[in-house]
């Protein structure tokens, strides 16, 4: 089975509930009705009802009416959503006035929707920028317990099957933190794991990268690295995780062998954790480029509860695909 086709099947073995606050954009729409005839997620559309319906209808869509439909600016629980957005936000002075405006922008219904308990996650981003779509999360979803950072990571798919484990790698941070801090380096290591488990289904072996292998060059920002390391050790004493690691000696077994004999992880590493988000942006694209690779992502990271963000180009498939991951991360959480 095809990775892709793995994270769909997962996700509709998961039968989680997934909110899509661009309910009336038509990829969304289009993304919803494959979903829902699939059966990979229940959804939850936000926008007017009948706004949908005639789009849909016009589209030829023929699942929509199996969505839930909330429309932010006319529904029974907006007082209700209003009182628990102005409780959650009372230290930073929001006032019940303020809060019942705020609950009609489907971005914030749509995480009081989650923190409710009424959906397990949220796919946003084709309508709105990155900040957006985050700043209702951070405000309302927040960090994991223990979490101090959101990162990014894509799942790689390429097509030599040598690399990875058949050809499936987790790059990370690709999107989020330009200069991670020794402790975000670590949560970025223990959470990559958790999302290559969870979501490509591989068992996790995490390596730490650095222009350095396990002491070749001497420098601040291999102790950094190192650092990270142990404390990821610390935090999840079983992850299988080494470092600090050259990329070629992270992922070619006889070069690793050279490099870090006796290492765990050298040549063997399917998750590559980079030390700033240039390093690991730039890897993806020209991996993806070069090699040809399926980049898949971003995937965030560290939320308590997923929410993930779309680019504003993003195809009908990258929504599906990324409605099936949040499910799967959403079900992962509770194992």
């Amino acid at each position: 089975m095809e990775l892709i086709d793995k994270i769909h099947e997962m996700a509709r073995q998961a039968g989680k509930t997934i909110v899509l606050p661009e309910g009336t954009e038509e990829r969304n729409l289009r993304a919803a009705d494959y979903v829902l005839k699939e059966k990979i997620a229940a959804i939850i559309l936000l926008g007017n009802r009948d706004e949908i319906l005639k789009k849909a209808s016009g589209f030829s869509l023929q699942n929509i009416e199996k969505a839930t439909i909330i429309d932010p600016k006319n529904h029974p629980d907006k007082t209700y959503y209003a009182r628990m957005l102005a409780d959650i936000r009372k230290k930073k002075g929001m006032t019940y006035e303020e809060a019942l405006k705020k609950v009609e922008e489907p971005l914030y219904l749509s995480t009081l929707l989650i923190k409710d308990g009424k959906a397990d996650g949220e796919v946003s981003g084709a309508e709105h920028a990155t900040g957006d779509v985050l700043r209702p999360a951070f405000q309302i979803i927040k960090t994991l317990p223990g979490v101090s950072a959101v990162s990014g990571a894509f799942i790689m798919i390429l097509k030599d099957k040598n690399f990875g484990t058949d050809g499936v790698m987790i790059f990370a941070d690709c999107a989020v933190n330009p200069d991670p801090s020794v402790r975000e380096l670590a949560e970025i290591a223990v959470e990559s794991a958790k999302t290559a488990k969870n979501i490509a289904g591989i068992e996790p072996k995490v390596a730490m990268l650095s222009f350095s292998t396990k002491g070749s060059a001497k420098h601040e920002k291999v102790d950094k690295v190192v650092e990270a390391l142990n404390m990821a050790k610390t935090m999840n004493p079983d992850l299988q995780i080494d470092g600090e690691l050259q990329a070629d000696a992270a992922i070619i077994e006889a070069i690793g062998k050279k490099k870090a004999p006796g290492s765990p992880i050298a040549g063997k590493a399917n998750v590559l954790v980079f030390p700033s988000l240039e390093s690991g942006n730039i890897a993806y694209k020209l991996v993806q480029r070069l090699a040809g690779a399926e980049a898949v992502g971003p995937v965030l990271q560290g939320l308590a509860a997923p929410i993930n963000d779309l680019s504003r180009g993003c195809s009908v498939d990258d929504i599906i695909n990324m409605i099936a991951i949040t499910a799967n991360q959403a079900n992962g959480l509770l194992q």
